[in-house]
């Protein structure tokens, strides 16, 4: 009775595949340089994918920002506000909206950064009732703000919430260096460099435009002779234009204060500064008399890091474009300029790119101890160094799927992704450990190495096959999700393509690690022609 079983390794399919993995064979090193060729070609068209740090988050909020020229009053800022209120209230996709004066929203959402005090500032949290609102919503806004007709004393920002630590622009170069002046002058330099890429919108500096100021330079020798300090002048025009606090007043538990000051048509006036009247021993003296005003610009505001002056230059980018990608395309606008850094100066690179490389170098950092525990898993199973050689050069294989997968699909390499080509370096030497122990059991059962690399590869196909499927049809439900899609078409690319290569690369380098001459290895792949026809 078992004399008249049907082998089931003799349908025609199998035998395509017998015939398939003995080419392979005969032809090793052709297999092994075309493999190897196909994985550098992979590693270039890297370049070609756009790089991420983490997507943006699916939840329906919208945030709009609105920020004045710095210096800007409460009250300019909440009427620029109302009017985008009004346009908020007018649309259809926007259910209800939040609006913030003078600082940021809550921090509602991790990632969200709050903003610093600052009365030229105002934020809307905006809820709309799903994604395809969402973007319909952010893309009227992104236009009718464009054009500057409707704030034209205001700059606009219209941004999702994001997976992931806080980032800020897209696109940040950093200046850094001791004198805030010189600073100002590379950014501007840096901003030029960049300005007429059309991946980039609304450039700016992060310190804003300069401001103008009045400042009070005071003669020492002329105080002291009226017989007042430098600290009863400062004194004396906070008062007027500030006020002083005199006494406090109670209400219930509360402490009021009640503060003097000058009234509003007197200290809204700078034409009025200079006629100031200082009380002095000898009578009422002008404050010109002892001080002079100058009109200057100086910066609205002063960023350090590491104790050096940083002036970042920060973009937003178009639709379609990641941020790392516009980065990459816009160095080659600044090496002349950082080619040309004085002393102490240098730009770095900021934001998502940056961020990413932090979470990198974390990952990275544990890399030594996970291959460590991989090699020395994989040598408990495989005793010999050649064979953990072989099975640990397939990790890399996915690289050929995963590459072309996300190029048609336009979808990012980001963080996310990395782990799914982590875990897909797994998978596949999974696969190929389980066809290189199924050959070692053959050749030690007593079949020659040829016929037992065939015959091993054609058993442990449908078993490969079916792992690999299973984990591909599971991928397909996570390509929709903005969070897990990158890492779902990382995996079912690179996993489909690295399946076939094991089935015929393994072969290949198996016969060729194994010293199995090209004569012996052609006899026997005849012989297992024939078997697959017979």
């Amino acid at each position: 009775a078992g004399e008249d079983a049907i082998d089931p390794y003799q349908a025609p399919l199998y035998a395509w595949l017998r015939r398939a993995v003995a080419g392979a064979v005969e032809h090793r090193r052709t297999v092994i340089a075309m493999t190897f060729g196909a994985l550098l070609l992979a590693g270039a068209g890297m370049t070609l994918v756009q790089q991420q740090f983490f997507p943006t988050a699916s939840r329906p909020e919208l945030m709009v920002e609105l920020r004045m020229q710095e210096g800007a009053s409460f009250e300019a800022t909440q009427t620029e506000a109302r009017k985008l209120e009004k346009i908020l209230a007018d649309d259809p996709d926007a259910r209800y909206f939040t609006s913030y004066t003078g600082a940021g929203a809550a921090r509602f959402y991790l990632s969200l950064s709050p903003e610093l005090p600052n009365p030229g500032y105002s934020q809307f949290v905006v809820m709309t009732d799903g994604i395809e609102q969402r973007e319909r919503l952010r893309t009227r806004l992104i236009e009718r703000f464009a054009g500057d007709v409707d704030f034209p004393a205001a700059r606009v920002r219209v941004t999702r919430l994001e997976f992931g630590p806080p980032t800020g622009h897209p696109v940040q170069f950093r200046v850094i260096g001791p004198d805030a002046m010189e600073v100002r002058r590379i950014a501007e330099q840096v901003r030029a460099a960049v300005a007429d890429n059309p991946m980039l919108r609304d450039l700016q500096l992060d310190w804003n435009e300069m401001v103008r100021t009045v400042r009070l330079k005071i003669d020492y020798d002329k105080a002291r002779l009226a017989g007042l300090t430098p600290a009863d002048v400062s004194g004396a025009v906070q008062t007027i234009f500030s006020g002083s606090p005199v006494t406090q007043m109670r209400e219930r538990e509360e402490l009021i204060d009640v503060v003097v000051r000058a009234p509003a048509n007197e200290r809204r006036r700078l034409e009025d500064i200079g006629s100031i009247a200082l009380n002095t021993p000898g009578g009422p003296v002008p404050l010109t008399q002892i001080a002079q005003l100058s009109y200057e610009l100086e910066e609205p505001v002063l960023w350090r890091r590491n104790r050096a002056m940083s002036l970042t230059v920060r973009a937003d980018v178009v639709d379609g474009i990641q941020g790392p990608y516009a980065m990459a395309e816009l160095r080659p606008a600044l090496r002349p300029i950082i080619d040309g850094l004085p002393p102490g100066y240098r730009i770095e690179e900021g934001g998502p790119i940056e961020e990413s490389a932090k979470s990198n170098q974390a990952l990275f950092a544990v890399f030594p101890a996970m291959f460590l525990v991989m090699l020395t898993l994989l040598m408990i199973q495989l005793q010999h160094f050649g064979r953990l050689a072989m099975v640990f050069v397939t990790a890399p294989l996915g690289l050929i799927g995963v590459v072309p997968a996300l190029l048609v699909f336009n979808a990012p390499f980001g963080f996310v992704a990395l782990l799914g080509v982590i875990a897909l370096g797994g998978m596949i030497m999974r696969n190929s450990l389980i066809l290189v122990d199924q050959i070692e059991q053959d050749i030690a059962a007593g079949q020659p190495p040829v016929q037992a690399i065939i015959d091993a590869t054609v058993r442990r196909a449908r078993p490969v096959v079916l792992t690999a499927a299973a984990a591909v049809l599971a991928m397909i439900p996570l390509t929709h999700s903005v969070f897990w899609g990158p890492m779902a078409m990382s995996i079912m690319g690179g996993l489909i393509v690295a399946t076939i290569l094991t089935l015929l690369f393994v072969p290949a380098l198996y016969a060729a690690g194994s010293g199995v001459s090209r004569s012996a290895a052609g006899s026997r792949a005849d012989l297992a022609l024939r078997a697959g026809t017979a």
